[in-house]
């Protein structure tokens, strides 16, 4: 027995690849292209019975001024319109864009042009909206022969239909609002748009001369009781001015208004004269406890350092004092000198001692009078400056009697001044900006009024269908891979080596769709034998040869289900073998078919006249221009096939057509339906079990190979995948992609 499963990998996992992927979406393109193209039609098809829109379009400038005519930004200061600028001209803008929106501007629209009797305010019946209305509670009809206002079904109806063919957009970065609106009929969206834009001019007008009326009113009012506030501010201030004797002298070159005070003239004056007598009093208390000394030496030294913050009489003293004091010095010296000389006989130094005794006497009566001249200065300092002293308290206290004056005036002026600029900036504003004698105009502008426009809007064929491609892609790749899923045919040798089944070789297809049987005739292995498919088959014959089929093999031909090539797999394989010059015998042991009409098939006499009469030599058919293959039909269905198959006589049968042939290949009926093939497994050398890509499912081929695993030994069976494209993936990776060019006839069984 062959053994087949030597070749065979094992089961595995299966994991999905990128390249599993893109065969995946080439084996599927179909179902991809059947969804893309039914969005695509239907888009097309929407595109062509859809009311066809035109979009009027018109653009608003929104000025840089308040909602009134009177600007009272500037009068909380210079930075108070800084921060806000940027924030309220985004809030005015946003605010213009909502009013366009509002519902009372649509109403008047809506009864101006008398949109109600337009086709395109006409309520069409709406299967979703009658069938949400049996579940909704519906409040009260709207009332016979009222106003839109008084009707709240027409109006919310209106306003919604109104809403969705609107379109109010802010252009980033500018002060423009573009305002679109959509309509069948190209000057009715204009005139709409135009109504609409008026409408939000007249309502800002209007809104702008009423709050200025209001505003100016309350001003007016306002500036009376400010002036009346101002005028009694000046006049407080100017008493306080005069109670706390402060006069005003103006303005430096900072804008610092300079003020003179009596009492602070004084107080400033008697500080200053404090300092002075302080500094005299502490220079002349220095002098007199120098001279209560009565060193003569030390008072000496006063001369010119003190003698500048004493008195005439003491500083002369000091003079005096240091003249003596050099004439004292002097003469020591020469006494000195001249006893050392001439010794202390010498008349001389009686007369320099005479005149240092009178020099003496004359120090020390000047320092006695310098120290009483010295107390008389010193007494004289210390009363004046107890006496200024006094007076400068005197002045501190009426200085801090006028402290609470002051500030009193100085709260006051600035009540008075912020009165002041507060009544003239609001009288300076109601002059500039006209309230006394008119109102401004509004804040918007027409920059670009609606235009009929010339070409629809809606539906927009190019952003449709770019949508529809898009759209039609992604659920095009999604039912691509939901029928993967679904589909649990065999498509690729992947699916059979997962299984753990050995694959021993794949056909091409015949041509478009499954080949009628017709005998032997138009076999390709007979009308192409270079073609890619008698080269596959060939490939099969190498396999079963080698696997030593050589030695008067019996081989049966089955597949799992009916119509999956196995006929026409076994009759081409026969050929093959038969042009190798061996005796081959083609047996049709399926009674149950009627697929083929051919003579040679549907011969009275046949395997089942063999199996069911009396023991006879079998009569074989031989195969035109084929003189090592024959033929054994069928012959006439049995009542009972599988007790034929079954008997003693077929294994007679097959013993004697052993003798006779080099190889028996059976055609058996498909294994599921029937137990046909099972049994006929069990007399067989090999088992080929034929499954069609595409149409055999891996269910029904696992089920198949365990019902021939039970008759016969799993190793002896293999597999053979039939109709294969030649432009598949699993072709072109099982042959090659370049294979044409070894194909002499018909190069490519099929597109």
């Amino acid at each position: 027995m062959a053994n087949y499963a030597l070749d065979t990998p094992q089961a595995v996992e299966a994991g999905l690849t990128v390249n599993d992927l893109v065969r995946v979406l080439r084996r599927r393109r179909n179902v991809g292209l059947i969804i893309l193209g039914a969005f695509v039609f239907i888009t097309l098809l929407y595109c062509m019975v859809a009311t066809k829109r035109y979009a009027a379009v018109a653009v608003v400038q929104v000025q840089k001024e308040g909602s009134t005519a009177i600007d009272l930004s500037d009068l909380g200061g210079p930075g108070a319109a800084l921060g806000g600028d940027l924030a309220a001209a985004n809030m005015n803008l946003e605010t213009q864009s909502q009013i366009l929106q509002s519902d009372t501007l649509a109403l008047n629209v809506i009864r101006d042009l008398n949109l109600e009797a337009t086709p395109d305010f006409v309520s069409n019946w709406n299967p979703i909206s009658a069938v949400m209305g049996l579940f909704t509670p519906s409040g009260k009809t709207d009332p016979q022969g009222a106003s839109l206002e008084d009707s709240p079904r027409r109006r919310e109806r209106a306003i919604r239909k109104f809403e969705k063919n609107l379109q109010v957009k802010v252009l980033t970065g500018t002060r423009l609002i573009q305002v679109s609106y959509a309509d069948p009929d190209p000057k009715l969206s204009a005139a709409i748009v135009n109504r609409l834009v008026q409408g939000l001019t007249d309502f800002s007008f209007e809104s702008k001369n009423a709050s200025s009326s209001e505003a100016s009113e309350f001003l007016q009012s306002q500036l009376a009781d400010l002036r009346k506030q101002s005028e009694a501010d000046q006049a407080k201030l100017a008493s306080l001015q005069k109670g706390t004797d402060m006069f005003s002298l103006g303005t430096d070159s900072n804008g610092h208004e300079q003020l003179y005070s009596s009492v602070l003239d004084k107080l400033q004056q008697s500080t200053a004269a404090l300092s002075a007598a302080n500094q005299s009093r502490i220079v002349k208390e220095a002098v007199y406890k120098a001279v209560r000394t009565g060193n003569a030496e030390l008072i000496s030294e006063l001369s010119g350092t003190s003698g500048a913050a004493a008195s005439a009489p003491v500083a002369n003293s000091l003079v005096l004092i240091q003249n003596l004091r050099l004439q004292q010095s002097t003469l020591q010296q020469q006494i000195a000198d001249g006893e050392l000389k001439y010794g202390t006989a010498y008349p001389r130094m009686a007369e320099y001692h005479a005149q240092l005794d009178h020099v003496n006497s004359a120090l020390n009566d000047e320092v006695a009078r310098v120290a009483s001249r010295a107390k008389n200065d010193y007494e004289i300092a210390l009363s004046n400056e107890n006496q200024i002293r006094a007076e400068n308290e005197a002045n501190h206290r009426a200085a801090d009697n006028l402290k609470d004056k002051a500030v009193d005036y100085t709260i006051q002026r600035d009540e008075a001044n912020q009165s002041r600029t507060l009544y003239e900036d609001l009288l300076k504003k109601l002059k500039e900006t006209g309230v006394l004698k008119g109102l401004k105009g509004g804040d918007l502008s027409i920059v670009d009024p609606a235009r009929v426009p010339a070409n629809p809007s809606k539906p927009n064929v190019l952003l449709l269908l770019a949508a529809s491609i898009a759209i039609g892609l992604l659920f095009a790749f999604g039912g691509m891979l939901i029928a993967e899923g679904l589909d649990r045919s065999i498509h690729s040798t992947a699916q059979v080596e997962q299984m753990g089944l050995p694959l021993i070789g794949i056909l091409p297809k015949y041509g478009s769709g499954q080949p009628a049987l017709e005998g032997m005739r138009g076999l390709r292995t007979l009308s192409a034998p270079r073609s890619a498919y008698s080269e596959a088959v060939r490939s099969i014959r190498s396999s079963l040869v080698n696997a030593g089929l050589a030695q008067h093999r019996v081989i049966v031909v089955t597949s799992a289900n009916a119509h999956e090539g196995k006929s026409v797999t076994a009759r081409n394989l026969a050929v093959s073998v038969a042009q190798q010059g061996k005796r081959v015998v083609l047996v049709d042991a399926d009674f149950r078919s009627t697929a083929d009409a051919s003579p040679e098939f549907t011969a009275k006499e046949g395997l089942s006249t063999l199996l069911s009469g009396p023991p006879v030599a079998p009569t074989l058919l031989q195969v035109p221009k084929q003189p090592n293959l024959f033929l054994l039909p069928g012959g006439a269905t049995p009542p009972n096939p599988a007790e034929l198959l079954s008997s003693p006589r077929m294994n007679l049968l097959i013993d004697e057509l052993k003798q006779q042939f080099e190889l028996v290949l059976i055609d058996s009926p498909p294994v599921l339906p029937v137990v046909d093939a099972a049994i006929l497994s069990s007399l067989a050398d090999s088992t080929v079990l034929v499954a069609h890509q595409g149409v055999t499912d891996e269910a029904s081929l696992a089920r198949a190979y365990q019902i021939l695993a039970t008759r016969s030994k799993p190793d002896s069976i293999a597999v053979v995948l039939n109709g294969v494209s030649t432009s598949s993936d699993l072709y072109q990776s099982y042959f090659g992609k370049t294979t044409a060019n070894y194909y002499q006839e018909d190069a490519h069984e099929t597109v």
